[in-house]
């Protein structure tokens, strides 16, 4: 295996497959990143059993990569993105000598690495499902963003560890609750699916993924099987695991009318919070107590060992009705960040009901924020 290939291109690549790879894991192979040299490409795979990358980078230019000799070899990953991104020559020369030495040198620079056999590497297949779903790669950056954080990190209850997709027709619905909250964005997918779909993708994987995807306008295919889904972004592909176990209804937390509703500014409201908050004592619980008072809305916080404080700001209420409801400071302002609009609407059911967030100037999705007793 012999190869020239412009740096730049090869430490874009390495970059991304290198997520794959777990410091951790019990199976030495698996902390290496696979090298397949083809006619006309180089395929890179990691993989950590949770998940696997791989991405191509075509022959297209023999100037900016030249292949001499085919060959596939498995070299230590973070070796290899190290001495990579450390170079300062614009072109890089890869060459396995002796089975399984390689030799990475510039004009300057000289490596000498031991490599493992590629016969030690599972078997990866990263097939494709002849049933596809199409998706644009700046609106799953957007559910992730909008939901991940809502997700559990007890392992306790896996299932609320991942992201509930749920696909019917032409609606994708994605849900994500670790019992406190929920968070819930709905969209309308270009192409009804074939299939219906009821999965749970583990949201570290989503949130890894979404990382290495840059043109937003790209097409991302999901490709959906028994235990895995794979995602293929051109030539890059992403397999992951899925989670077993049944995603709890999440339809039956979500009310259906409420007896007030506050129109504000976002960005305000969320300030306010961050600034009643400074006095919690306990920063996991954090909690404040919000009132109306016709159109002032009261938001406070005290602690015995620090003080107390209290803040006003001016709402819009759709009726005379009035509130006192305490939350977790964390948990709202989490909610209120996953909001790009100017505007929420707080959704009111009862002191001791769940507060619902939604926007009127973004409709697919939907934040809820449990209550906290304070006496």
């Amino acid at each position: 295996m012999k190869f020239t290939i412009k740096k730049e291109l090869l430490l874009e690549a390495l970059s991304k497959v290198s997520k794959a790879i777990s410091t951790k894991n019990l199976i030495p192979v698996l902390a290496g990143i696979k090298f397949e040299l083809k006619k006309k490409k180089l395929i890179l795979t990691a993989s950590d059993n949770d998940i696997t990358i791989q991405t191509t980078i075509e022959s297209t230019d023999d100037k900016d990569f030249h292949i001499e000799n085919e060959g596939s070899i498995i070299i230590q990953g973070k070796y290899i993105l190290e001495i990579v991104r450390k170079l300062n020559d614009e072109y890089i020369n890869l060459e396995v000598i002796d089975e399984l030495k390689i030799l990475i040198y510039t004009e300057n620079s000289e490596f000498n690495l031991n490599g493992i056999s590629e016969s030690e590497y599972p078997n990866i297949g990263l097939e494709e499902s002849k049933k596809k779903i199409d998706i644009l790669a700046g609106t799953l950056k957007d559910i992730v963003y909008q939901t991940a954080f809502a997700s559990s990190n007890e392992e306790t209850k896996p299932v609320l560890t991942g992201i509930n997709f749920n696909v019917v027709g032409n609606i994708l619905e994605c849900n994500s609750t670790d019992s406190y909250r929920l968070a819930r964005k709905v969209i309308s997918l270009e192409k009804p699916s074939e299939e219906n779909y009821n999965i749970v993708i583990p949201s570290r994987n989503l949130v890894e993924f979404t990382k290495i995807l840059s043109d937003d306008e790209d097409i991302v295919e999901l490709h959906i099987f028994n235990n895995k889904i794979l995602f293929k972004n051109g030539n890059l592909k992403f397999e992951s695991r899925l989670i077993n176990g049944t995603y709890p209804n999440t339809s039956n937390l979500l009310p259906d009318d409420s007896i007030l509703v506050i129109h504000t500014n976002l960005n305000d409201f969320y300030n306010v919070i961050d600034r009643v908050s400074i006095l919690t004592s306990d920063k996991e619980k954090n909690i404040v107590t919000l009132e109306t008072n016709g159109n002032n809305m009261i938001l406070k916080s005290s602690s015995i060992e620090i003080g107390r404080v209290e803040e006003k700001m001016n709402i819009v209420k759709n009726n005379d009705e009035e509130i006192k409801i305490s939350f977790s400071a964390k948990y709202m302002m989490e909610a209120l960040k996953s909001f790009s609009t100017e505007t929420v609407d707080l959704h009111f059911v009862g002191e001791i009901k769940p507060i619902l967030i939604k926007s009127q100037e973004d409709e697919t999705l939907t934040q809820l924020v449990l209550p906290i007793r304070t006496y």
